[in-house]
């Protein structure tokens, strides 16, 4: 046996070799061993150690996070005008469903803000308020420093949109009517041409010249040309047209381009045409007091031109009174304000309408004895055409046209360009709803809202299929019929009456030959439109007009004549 001292070594040696537990600093291995004395418990403390440093990295990153989302949440609290809480228990809160494996319910605005912002706030109210804040820094700065609660929060904000909604408001209707004083208005560049191209006319026997001379009059209906027919009241536009048109023809000896004009426009126009020509195309000026079928009995166009003028003298005082209106929506004083646009009270605008020849029946009655009078009425234009392109004032011509006459039009009558599909979704996306009035059950039992519009501008017109066709009576039962809705079938203008009356006669063509939208559309290249085969600058910004798009100018601008006499002499400039 042991002596007494040796065995209390022993006992003290084994409680020294007990079991020592290894953990590897990748966490994938778990060794237990014996200890074998003080330098083993080092080694084994000192791995434990690179362990605890790799932890310790995790947890900091973790809690800072941890300590940024109370922040935040803490904060949103007050804002939001909450029960008061501490920064834990706002987390807690946010947190508990979450870690419960419930919803976490968004947060909802408070009741106060509400009704705060349901009160109404009179311009009253505001007048002369200097301490609402301008900006939305100014606002933030103002609610962080005067820590407010949610009902104060509401009220400055409801205070600050008020405010700016009255002056985007009043910005936005003074644009409108700028604008319609600089496309209603006459430049004094255009005045001035029209005046000294008058002047010369009564003046100058080559300015009176016979359009065109006597032995090119036959070719005026001779069917193997290239007839195309502008109407316009603008010297200028017209002559960009023509120029443009014949330039760019490649057999301009088959062109001939019928011009018509209103009495006022026709000497000026004449005077242009005979000492500008454009040989070897054939130009005839016409006016359209030449058509006798104008002065005799009603015409319905007139009619409707008539009732036109009595709705604009509903707006008693002009564009002043219209825009002082604080109560109408900005969209509606620009309708209104359109509605006193001169070219709607223009028979430029219905030409159109009339270019096959037409016998039109048309039925009225006689009040007095309650008897119906049939009278029949010969409206015609080119009787013995059989096709023709109908051009706008407003396009540019930069290809040669004569293709169009190969196109198969299929036994219908109107080849124009859809407006419903393209990459331009401001410009291609008309549909018949964009221009009916498909609250009025006349036109919802008639047409389907989603059906595709087409534009007027360049359009190519089978005479001979309209003949077979009853277009023309369509057209004048819907101007009737608009006439006795109080105009509330349609948006002003001719192509809403020309959609209804060429429904179904209608054949597409190539977008190519027609370029839409120069005239409101500031978005499109000046190379895609380079590459168009007709540009047309439909809406405000006319080309002649100083609010004209100036990269889009140029397509236009290069056809003008800078060193011409009447164009100088009117300061009329390229650019």
């Amino acid at each position: 046996t042991k002596p007494r001292s040796e065995k209390n070594r022993d006992i003290n040696r084994n409680r020294n070799r007990k079991m020592q537990l290894h953990i590897s600093p990748s966490l994938r291995h778990v060794t237990v061993v014996k200890g074998k004395g003080l330098r083993e418990f080092i080694k084994v403390k000192v791995g434990s150690r690179r362990f605890s440093y790799q932890m310790m990295f995790y947890s900091l990153l973790f809690f800072t996070f941890l300590l940024r989302l109370v922040f935040v949440l803490s904060t949103v609290d007050t804002i939001d005008g909450a029960s008061p809480c501490s920064s834990l228990a706002c987390l807690g809160k946010r947190l508990k469903p979450k870690l419960l494996g419930g919803r976490i319910e968004t947060g909802n605005v408070p009741e106060a803000i509400y009704q705060v912002l349901e009160q109404p706030l009179s311009e009253e109210e505001l007048k002369g308020r200097s301490d609402i804040p301008q900006t939305l820094e100014d606002f933030m700065s103002e609610v962080k420093r005067s820590k407010s609660d949610a009902r104060e929060f509401a009220q400055k904000l409801k205070e600050m949109v008020t405010l700016m909604e009255q002056r985007t408001r009043t910005a936005k209707i003074q644009e409108y009517l700028y604008r319609h004083v600089a496309s209603s208005s006459i430049p004094k560049q255009l005045h001035c041409l029209a005046l000294k191209l008058a002047n010369e006319h009564s003046i100058n026997a080559a300015a009176r010249l016979q359009l065109p001379e006597a032995e090119l009059v036959p070719t005026l209906v001779d069917n193997n040309y290239f007839h195309f027919v502008l109407a316009s009241d603008n010297v200028l536009a017209a002559s960009v047209v023509a120029k443009s048109l014949v330039q760019n023809s490649l057999r301009p000896h088959k062109i001939v381009l019928h011009i018509i004009t209103d009495r006022k426009t026709y000497f000026p126009m004449q005077a242009w045409f005979s000492l500008h020509p454009l040989s070897p195309a054939i130009i005839e000026v016409k006016a359209l007091h030449h058509f006798d079928w104008l002065s005799k009995g009603k015409v319905p166009v007139l009619e409707a031109m008539e009732k036109d003028q009595r709705v604009r003298s509903q707006f008693r005082g002009g564009s002043s009174v219209i825009v002082a209106n604080n109560n109408e929506n900005p969209v509606v004083v620009a309708a209104k304000l359109q509605a006193l646009s001169p070219k709607y009270n223009s028979m430029m605008n219905h030409i159109r309408i009339h270019l096959p020849e037409v016998n039109l029946i048309r039925v009225t009655e006689k009040n007095a004895l309650n008897i119906r009078l049939t009278t029949s009425l010969s409206l015609q234009l080119f009787p013995s055409l059989n096709k023709v392109v109908f051009l706008d004032d407003d396009v540019v011509i930069q290809t040669d046209l004569s293709p169009l006459w190969d196109i198969d039009m299929d036994g219908k009558v109107n080849g124009a360009v859809e407006t419903c599909r393209g990459e331009d979704k401001f410009v291609m996306s008309k549909k018949f709803k964009s221009y009916l009035n498909f609250s009025n059950p006349i036109i919802a039992t008639n047409f389907d809202p989603e059906e595709c519009a087409w534009a007027y501008g360049m359009n190519v017109f089978d005479l001979a299929a309209w003949r077979k066709t009853n277009i023309t009576s369509t057209y004048y039962h819907w101007l009737d019929e608009n006439l006795k809705s109080d105009l509330s079938l349609w948006q002003l203008g001719t192509l809403p009456p020309g959609l209804i009356a060429f429904h179904g006669h209608v054949q597409t063509i190539d977008p190519f030959w027609h370029m839409l939208g120069l005239g409101y559309q500031e978005k499109t290249s000046f190379s895609e439109a380079e590459s168009a085969a007709v540009v047309h600058f439909n809406g405000r910004a006319k080309p002649w007009l100083d609010i004209a798009f100036p990269h889009l100018r140029p397509l236009w601008a290069k056809y003008l004549d800078s060193s011409d006499r009447f164009i100088k002499s009117c300061h009329i400039r390229a650019a």
